[in-house]
Parts: structure tokens; sequence; C-alpha cells
């Protein structure tokens, strides 16, 4: 099998803790070709979508030990055609360039694309969650979205509720989340100020999320990670002290975690919305059987799971690459075969 990894910058890799990196050392593991490239790599020519990709060269010892083969890894530099591949890997950290998603667009049909451009075009940002099914709203704290300043500000002064999370749409890693206590309304309307016009003073230019608060939130959340519609691990993150956000770059320490029958039955309810959305490989974070969040574009978490709880989850998820691009070319090879027959009809 032909991988190309389309991620985030190599140099900005933690072998100690990349999610990433497990996936493509199981790939190399197993004899598939691994490729990695960048979107600014990405280019056309001759009116097909390439990339400058790495090219991982092949090791003379085999190893389990995944720092090992970073630190021994070496790439060739090659212009590839994309449509060459039998799989890529999205792993691009948010926001998603449009651009990117155009080129991926000429390609979608020719190979097999997690997540699908189509979903992360739908869910790349918390808007996803916020507008989720009604047949999941259970699931779903009382979310508002808006760039309108006033009626921010009017939904905090009429809520029942003496906290309220406030949060850019398009943050990642916790950056920007804050709790809003209701009896330090005086500095609401300085905060939709920053949070909304920005540092540079854009009149409205930012979308941003008021929810409610999850009681319990201060003790951390659940990191599930989700493959093909099923949860395959999960992690509780709890807060550093002193912070109430808990995601692991933000402080937050890795503890195990055994799913709840109430997180399993959310697992269970939106399994097959992300499947049909082309989302086959995220990661949810829940507090108290809430969804707040669905990581579409590299969610992470892996590498702590494993370390929890002995196990090797990127073998998990090559399989799954493995049989779906044997699925196609089996379909692929049906039709040449069928085509064949009619034409000697």
């Amino acid at each position: 099998m032909n991988i190309c990894f389309l991620m985030y910058s190599w140099e900005k890799v933690v072998p100690e803790s990349d999610t990433t990196l497990r996936i493509i050392h199981e790939c190399v593991r197993r004899g598939h070709r691994v490729a990695i490239t960048h979107p600014n790599n990405l280019t056309i020519r001759h009116s097909a979508t390439h990339a400058f990709c790495k090219i991982i060269q092949p090791q003379e010892k085999d190893t389990r030990d995944t720092e090992r083969f970073f630190r021994k890894i070496e790439f060739k530099e090659q212009m590839l055609p994309l449509s060459g591949f039998d799989a890529i890997f999205m792993r691009v950290n948010p926001p998603l360039d449009p651009i990117m998603l155009n080129f991926m667009d000429s390609v979608k049909n020719d190979t097999f694309i997690l997540n699908t451009v189509d979903g992360l075009r739908r869910a790349s940002n918390k808007l996803y969650t916020a507008a989720f099914h009604e047949s999941c709203r259970e699931f779903i704290p009382v979310t508002h979205v808006s760039k309108n300043k006033d009626y921010l500000r009017r939904i905090i002064e009429e809520s029942d509720q003496e906290r309220m999370i406030l949060k850019p749409l398009n943050g990642l890693a916790g950056r920007g989340v804050i709790v809003i206590e209701k009896h330090a309304r005086q500095n609401v309307k300085s905060l939709l100020h920053f949070y909304v016009d920005g540092t540079a003073g854009s009149s409205g230019s930012n979308y941003v999320i008021l929810q409610e608060y999850i009681e319990g939130a201060e003790a951390g959340d659940v990191r599930i990670l989700m493959l093909n519609g099923e949860a395959i691990g999960a992690m509780r993150r709890v807060p550093a002290e002193g912070d109430f956000r808990s995601n692991i770059h933000a402080g937050g320490q890795a503890v195990k975690h055994v799913l709840t029958p109430e997180e399993r039955r959310l697992c269970r309810k939106i399994g097959p919305k992300l499947v049909a959305d082309g989302l086959y490989f995220v990661g949810l974070d829940v507090v108290n059987g809430k969804l707040l969040e669905v990581n579409v574009c590299s969610p992470g978490g892996i590498t702590r799971i494993n370390r929890l709880n002995r196990v090797r989850l990127q073998e998990l998820v090559v399989d799954f690459i493995e049989d779906e691009v044997a699925q196609r070319e089996s379909a692929a090879q049906r039709k040449s075969r069928l085509r064949a027959e009619v034409a000697q009809a």
C-alpha cells in the first residue's frame, strides 16, 4: 500500500507523544510505502494534483520503538501525483486552508482519503457539534454561536446559570476558552469586544461560542477516540492546578478511564452520523455525558491511551485503512471484469 500523510510540519512532531508518528511507524513496520507532505507543498503539474513529498526510506532493523524509529528516519524528496497513492491521511491542524481542500477535491474520487474532504469541510470547526442532528440533542450542551455582541450579551444576562463558557469558534488545544461568571458581568462587554473584533479591531470578524457550563467540568473531560463509528479507546484529562481547561497542551494530565454506559450510548448514537459524514477517525471531548467537541483534523491521544492501557491503537487504525483500500481495489477489479464481459458480447 502507498500512503501519504498530509500533515503539520515534521519539525513540530513531538516523538514522545505524537499520534501521527505512531500511525506512520505502524505503516512502515508493515512494509507500506509512506510519504509525508504539507499543504504548502501542493501543486498542479500537467493538470494533475501533485505534492513535493518526503518518502520514508526503509530502515535496516525493524523496531517497535517509535522514538528510535523517529531518530533514525531518512527521507527521499520527490514530487509525486496524489492520485497515485492508495490512501491519503489528512492530519493537518485547524483552521483548515480552503485552498488545500480545493486541491484535495481534485483527487477525492481517485484515492481513499480520511477524513474525507467533504467531512473536513463540514466539521473542521466547533459549529459542527453546536448544530448537531436533532436526534443527538440530548448529548449536546445548550450552545449559542454568533458574532453579534448585543445578542451574546443578552444571552449571558438572561441565563439562569452562574457560569458559562466563552470560546472562539476556530480555537484549538484549549486556547481562548474562558469561564464567564455572572457576578462579573461588568467585564462581558470588554470580553466580547476582544473575542469578536479581535486585537486588530476589525469590527465583527470572529464568531464565538457561548455554552452552558457543565457541572463537573472542573474535574476534567474525557477524550474518546472513534474509528469508523466505534469507540476504540479513551482517557480522562485532568486540568492542571488553577486551570479549568483539561487539554493536554494546556497543562492537563491524562489518566486511565473506562467508558461509562452513558458515554457508550453517546458513541453508539453519533457513530453512524460520523461515518455518514466521512469522519472515520475523530476525537470526542465529553463531560458528564455531554459532547463538547468533535475533533476531526488531527485528533491525538493514541500514545497516552496506549500507555495507560497497554494497547497499540495505531494497529486498529492501519487495519481499517488496509481494509478500505482492499475493498476499493476489489470493487475496481470487479468493475473491470464486468466491462470486459460486456465489451466481448
